[in-house]
């Protein structure tokens, strides 16, 4: 793969394993240094992915595990798009709150959708962009839900019951298995940091990971 300007950093993990937190402090040690970058999550970060977040973050009517999958692809391909390749063109970093880790565990792993079709409809959602490093959060079930519920009533995604959490989980450790990267070149690298630490000792450790990539 040929070198591009900018990079493409994303911090994965199941629901409350402080991606957000340690994202804002990434973004505040980039801007200290004077290094540009651009900040994402998703769903949502355009127009159309706002409006999208909102169906499938909400409370309302359900819908298939099928329909929820294309819909977190709809948003990630307009954000792609519209965002993330042009900010990687200019030699930005970008900053990402999830990517297409979350639909291989979310949707595959805890929905049960098939992977072959769900690996392809998203290598056409991101026109086969492979993050240059992923960093993922870790954390057991059990606290990352007790973090959940402290910061409130849980979204429809959030609201799942426990055992498709534990499925989730389970997906994200195997993601930080070298085996399972060797055979999903499309995730690109993908080290896994231990969340269980304060927000300080978490931010050393995704800095020491930094440095060494």
């Amino acid at each position: 793969m040929t070198a591009r300007p900018g990079k493409l950093i994303v911090l994965e993990g199941a629901e409350g394993v402080g991606k957000t937190t340690q994202l804002r402090r990434l973004a505040e040690t980039l801007t200290a240094r004077g290094i540009p970058f651009l900040g994402v999550r998703e769903p949502g970060g355009t127009a159309i992915g706002n409006q999208i977040r909102r169906l499938l973050l909400e409370p309302g009517p359900g819908f298939s595990p099928r329909t929820e999958a294309l819909l977190f692809m709809a948003s990630r391909a307009e954000l792609v798009e519209r965002d993330i390749v042009p900010a990687i063109a200019r030699g930005d970093v970008v900053l990402a709150d999830r990517f297409f880790l979350s639909t291989y565990a979310y949707q595959i792993a805890g929905r049960g959708l098939p992977e072959g079709e769900v690996t392809a409809a998203n290598r056409f959602a991101t026109g086969a962009l492979v993050p240059d490093l992923t960093i993922l959060l870790r954390l057991s079930v059990a606290a990352a839900l007790a973090r959940t519920d402290s910061r409130g009533a849980r979204d429809r995604i959030e609201a799942a019951d426990d055992a498709f959490h534990h499925r989730v989980a389970a997906a994200f450790d195997r993601f930080a298995d070298p085996v399972w990267q060797s055979r999903h070149p499309e995730s690109g690298p993908v080290i896994a940091v231990d969340a269980a630490g304060s927000v300080d000792e978490v931010a050393a450790a995704i800095y020491a990971v930094l440095e060494q990539r």
